[in-house]
């Protein structure tokens, strides 16, 4: 079997570089009263992080799981049922329809950009389509990441790299508590793709790319594609056991295969197209299914004009505004039609003769 690789990660910290990273969080002098406190807080905190003190809470797994006596983490299992149980709602044929819209600018008004992005905006005018539609809308604005206090999305560790049952179903990574990665909003996220029927993700272009709050997310999805959804199958992070795992035939199971897909996609000087391409490629290799041409959407606001007056031209845009809204449009009609089985599909009953 092919034996991981070794060589490439640093030594832990020592304590007083550890002290110094600890204390940051705490130079506001309102901090200072609290100094013995913190003291005692940092020297607990120094302890888990040199045993590598990943999850407190653990339980057995159970007969549910290939090891039943593994000590499972309680965070892990918790966010697993509840995916279970979105997932058992999205395919009971008597629950309403949901279409889940992502906003995926970083701006908003409520931190330095001081006003909202036009994409929440158009946001707002397809939720306007489908609610009309009779659908029900999660909102997932993604620009809470630079607003909310300690919101995180922890970037992925790439597990899926060393093999694809070592990345977990949803992912086990985080929290890890030795490291102060905790706060992570992934779990909440897989559990609103779980249970969309279809999802339209909205995002300008930033730099040729999707902006970074959007990409944390994508790069955290990994695990909806090919992911283990047993942690206990490779005894949690053991790169040799997912190895023979992988090796041993793994089927790459796509979690949110079958739902819809929208796309809008805007910028002002280029990119558009790119990122479109990108976003609609992955969606695609995920199993999602596009809603249609009109469906997929990259247009400019305000070609090489200035950021300043950005909504004022996205105000005098009625067709830009009414394309956004046939995106939604297109979505739910998709949405109706792929739950009465009658969408088209030609390519459904194919096997990939390469499963990845």
């Amino acid at each position: 079997m092919t034996q991981p690789r070794k060589g490439q990660a640093p030594e832990k910290v020592d304590r007083t570089e550890f002290h110094l990273r600890f204390m940051r969080s705490f130079a506001d002098p309102a901090f200072h009263q609290a100094q013995d406190a913190l003291a005692q807080v940092e020297q607990i905190a120094w302890e888990n992080y040199t045993a590598s003190h990943k999850a407190p809470f653990t339980e057995k797994a159970g007969p549910a799981y290939a090891d039943p006596n593994y000590d499972l983490s309680s965070e892990w299992r918790d966010a697993s049922e509840r995916l279970k149980k979105a997932e058992a709602w999205q395919k009971n044929p008597l629950s309403p329809s949901r279409v889940l819209l992502i906003c995926g600018a970083a701006r908003n008004d409520g931190s330095c950009p001081g006003e909202m992005s036009k994409t929440f905006r158009m946001m707002q005018m397809a939720r306007t389509v489908l609610e009309e539609a009779r659908m029900e809308v999660d909102i997932l604005d993604l620009s809470l990441l630079i607003s909310d206090y300690g919101r995180q999305i922890h970037p992925c560790k790439g597990c899926a790299s060393t093999a694809m049952p070592l990345c977990h179903w949803p992912c086990s990574c985080y929290p890890n508590h030795g490291l102060n990665q905790v706060n992570d909003w992934m779990n909440e996220i897989y559990e609103k793709w779980t249970a969309a029927h279809a999802v339209i993700i909205l995002t300008p272009v930033y730099w040729y790319q999707t902006p970074s709050v959007l990409k944390l997310m994508i790069d955290r999805l990994v695990c909806a594609d090919g992911g283990n959804p047993d942690p206990t199958t490779t005894s949690g992070k053991n790169a040799e056991k997912a190895k023979a795992l992988e090796l041993a035939d793994w089927p790459y199971p796509k979690h949110l295969a079958g739902r819809a897909y929208g796309l809008v996609v805007h910028g002002d000087v280029a990119g558009i197209e790119g990122v479109r391409r990108s976003l609609s490629d992955w969606l695609d290799w995920m199993g999602l299914i596009a809603a249609g041409q009109k469906a997929k959407l990259d247009r400019f606001i305000g070609y090489y004009e200035s950021y300043a007056e950005s909504h004022e031209v996205l105000d005098r845009d009625e067709a830009m505004r009414e394309e956004v809204r046939n995106v939604a449009r297109a979505v739910a009609e998709s949405v109706v039609q792929l739950r009465r089985g009658q969408l088209s599909q030609p390519d459904a009953a194919l096997a990939s003769p390469r499963p990845k």
